[in-house]
């Protein structure tokens, strides 16, 4: 593991039983000013970030420490990033209001803009389904997909306007989506387009990030609440946990491959554990003070999030 910036941490997780025993904490400098919003590990080891203040795609070797940023073009604000299903990164641009593939050899930067009937759509995350189509979210009140092979667009107003956020496809292949002002869920069908709202139990709750499990659960960060929430769509049935904080703002939100469910807690500036099968958060320590992570995402053992507070990268080893 590179020497540059790293953090060990010895202490053991603040709650007993947790899926981890003692993480090793590692962060990475960006240069300054590049407001990290969204991470994608890639297969080859490289770490693809969004530098949304910079106006760049970034990636980062971890084994050197070396970053690379590519320009995305004037009045870029790159929000999310995802390894499509070519091995190149597909970024969701809300500057230009477009989806931006960027070659990972070449950088040769490919546009998709929105149709100009949707001029500012605030741009925000995107998933690949079963079939390699891509969708994604804007949170002036759309969702839309773009077919990487056509090259077609398509845009679809949300059934309550503003707030789609965040987005995830389950293993089945079922595509659905967050709203944080509209505080809901929505399942897409990929062949019409068609949203379906699907109502959690507490109101005005702000789902903000979500993720599926292996078993096509969906977590999501219920914002305003200060609780994440799962949702079984094969039962239709919802449970909740508040956060262990009394202030708390659950933000980013990840499952690995053990089902361990990953998260930041905006709060108090933390990143947090939690393990359904007992029902218990713990908090990853870290030493130098508040984590501020919009977005998580992980490979093979590790889990990466993107510290837009503090312009660097933190990966934790499990």
């Amino acid at each position: 593991m590179n020497d540059i910036a790293r953090w060990m941490l010895l202490a053991l997780l603040a709650a007993p039983g947790s899926a981890l025993a003692a993480p090793v904490v590692s962060v990475f400098p960006l240069p300054e000013g590049s407001g990290p919003h969204d991470v994608a590990p890639a297969p080859d080891g490289g770490v693809w970030f969004t530098a949304q203040l910079g106006g760049a795609l970034g990636r980062l070797d971890p084994a050197t420490g070396q970053v690379e940023e590519i320009p995305l073009g004037k009045g870029a604000a790159p929000h999310g990033v995802i390894i499509g299903p070519d091995g190149a990164p597909w970024v969701t641009d809300g500057g230009l209001n477009a989806i931006v593939r960027v070659d990972p050899a070449s950088h040769a930067i490919t546009l998709f803009k929105l149709p100009a009937d949707h001029p500012e759509t605030n741009l925000n995350t995107a998933t690949f389904d079963a079939s390699g189509v891509l969708w994604f979210t804007g949170q002036e009140g759309v969702y839309g997909r773009v077919d990487p092979r056509s090259g077609e667009v398509r845009v679809w107003d949300a059934p309550r306007g503003a707030g789609p956020y965040g987005i995830t496809t389950t293993p089945d292949g079922g595509v659905f989506y967050a709203s944080l002002a509209g505080s809901y869920i929505a399942r897409i069908d990929p062949a019409t387009g068609a949203a379906t709202v699907i109502e959690p139990p507490t109101p005005r709750q702000g789902a903000r990030r979500i993720w599926s499990d292996r078993n096509g659960a969906l977590w999501v960060s219920e914002y305003y609440a200060g609780q994440i929430a799962r949702f079984d769509p094969a039962a239709n049935a919802w449970q909740t946990w508040h956060l262990p904080d009394k202030d708390a703002e659950p933000y980013a939100m990840y499952v690995d491959a053990h089902d361990t469910v990953w998260l930041s807690d905006f709060g108090p500036g933390t990143l947090l554990t939690f393990d359904p099968a007992s029902g218990r958060f713990a908090t990853v320590p870290n030493e130098q003070g508040q984590v501020w992570v919009r977005q998580l995402a992980g490979r093979n053992g590790e889990v990466w999030g993107a510290d837009s507070g503090h312009d660097r990268l933190v990966r934790v080893v499990e």
